[in-house]
């Protein structure tokens, strides 16, 4: 039996290292510390390159077989690499200094390596402040994190594509504040969250990355007091695009973390997007709509064997707003510093994983969801056959075209609050000043053919 001191999916204390540690484990490598070590080393590593490149009189350029040394050092970083830097802040109390000092450790335990640069280490984090490795390493973090969710975020719009496209002509009866309503398709329904999905990805997507390598408050002191005839500037936008990242020139000792705000605040629009129609699909489930595929061996209630509960709607909506509420914090958070910089943003940063972990575990539970449903046709035709108010929105447009006085207050007078039958609708119709043949359109038409382009729609998204 575990201790409850060790670390188990069991004892933790986040359902997302626990209950469902393999559905987020695809974020691991990007938002966890380890993968924030990881980057810190590539970083620091990109910056010790990029030195000797810059024709430093005390730095050469390094060898091809020191290179290569250095970027293994980033393609085999381990978890016993993340462990060993972990030893070394005991006694540092610091992070960024630990990845420093255990840089230097591999290259004095490399005896052809030592010999080269053992003069020039002290360049490794040369001129640096810790967030210039950090902010540089968050957003490398969130390239990668990014791309894992987007890809999740993918398949479940290809599989509301193919709903939309095979359910595009299926009628549907709509609900405006509860009540009936104009028709629809199932179709256009479901196309109407692609449509809505797609432009939340482009939004996402669309967010540049940047970063910064500009020293203490952003001014390139200390760079400047050591090598003053060094374009400082354009040298570190060079390794920050060299690493794939946008350069923000105007920092303080922090880069002040607006595109992470746009960045999370456009995701939470996404998770809100998706909320919304996992409420909806709930509901329609309710009414029965939606029929659920079964699972042998799987129980709905404890107590209640006939159930078939929306699980997987109900865990993502719950887990959207998990997310939402960490990444609406961020957002909101991570753009303000004291003056020059305090350190609220470091602990705030620390839980990106959380936020992106929570959206990622609902995307997972909404498209099993997905794959359970069933169209009900019977139940969508019967709530449309007891419905034939609804055509009196028809009726009245076409009386409007010909001149009928008052035709809005005629339909409402015929309709509101009243059960209305095809042979009642149709004896109002054959009474209308209006043209036989639009009185024969009219009178052919149902609530399951008054649907407008709506399958149309659906099958162009």
């Amino acid at each position: 039996m575990p201790s409850f001191s060790e670390l188990n999916p069991l004892t933790a204390l986040s359902p997302l290292d626990g209950r469902y540690a393999a559905k987020v484990r695809e974020l691991r490598q990007w938002l966890s510390e380890h993968g924030l070590m990881k980057m810190r080393v590539q970083v620091e590593i990109a910056w010790f390159i990029a030195l000797s490149d810059a024709n430093l009189p005390e730095l050469p350029p390094l060898s091809s077989k020191a290179r290569d040394f250095l970027r293994r050092l980033i393609d085999q970083f381990s978890l016993d690499s993340s462990a060993a830097i972990k030893r070394i802040e005991t006694v540092t109390n610091h992070d960024v200094k630990a990845v420093e000092y255990w840089l230097k450790e591999q290259i004095t335990a490399e005896p052809e390596i030592s010999n080269e640069l053992s003069a020039t280490k002290e360049f490794i984090h040369f001129a640096c402040t810790s967030e210039d490795i950090n902010n540089v390493s968050h957003a490398l973090m969130l390239r990668g994190a990014r791309q894992v969710w987007l890809m999740q975020l993918d398949v479940v719009v290809a599989t509301l594509r193919t709903l939309a496209h095979t359910h595009a002509a299926e009628p549907m009866l709509s609900r405006t504040h509860g009540q009936t309503a104009s028709p629809t398709t199932l179709g256009k329904e479901l196309a109407n969250v692609v449509a809505r999905l797609e432009q939340a990805r482009h939004a996402i997507a669309a967010v540049a990355l940047q970063a910064k390598m500009n020293g203490a408050v952003g001014n390139y002191n200390a760079h400047l007091v050591a090598y003053p005839n060094i374009d400082w500037q354009a040298f570190s936008r060079h390794i920050i695009e060299t690493l794939g990242l946008n350069f923000n020139p105007y920092t303080i000792q922090i880069e002040p973390h607006d595109y992470m705000a746009a960045l999370f605040d456009a995701i939470a629009r996404c998770n809100t997007i998706l909320i919304d129609f996992c409420r909806d699909v709930w509901g329609y489930i309710s009414i029965g709509y939606f029929r659920q595929k079964l699972k042998q061996g799987e129980v709905g209630s404890s107590t209640m064997p006939h159930k078939v509960n929306p699980i997987d709607f109900e865990n993502a909506e719950g887990n959207f707003g998990l997310s939402n509420a960490m990444l609406k914090h961020m957002a909101e958070k991570l753009p303000i510093s004291r003056w020059q910089r305090d350190l609220t943003d470091s602990t705030v940063l620390r839980n990106m994983g959380v936020g992106f972990g929570y959206s990622l575990l609902a995307l997972d539970s909404l498209n099993r969801g997905l794959s359970k449903l069933e169209v009900n046709r019977e139940r969508l035709a019967q709530d449309l056959n007891a419905s034939w108010e609804i055509l009196a929105e028809a009726v009245q447009t076409v009386m409007r075209r010909y001149g009928v006085p008052e035709p809005y207050e005629k339909l409402k007078t015929l309709t509101r609050g009243k059960e209305i039958t095809p042979e009642g609708l149709a004896a109002f119709i054959s009474q209308l000043d209006i043209p036989a043949e639009a009185k024969a359109e009219l009178t052919h038409l149902t609530p399951a053919s008054y649907t407008g382009l709506a399958a149309l729609l659906a099958q162009k998204v």
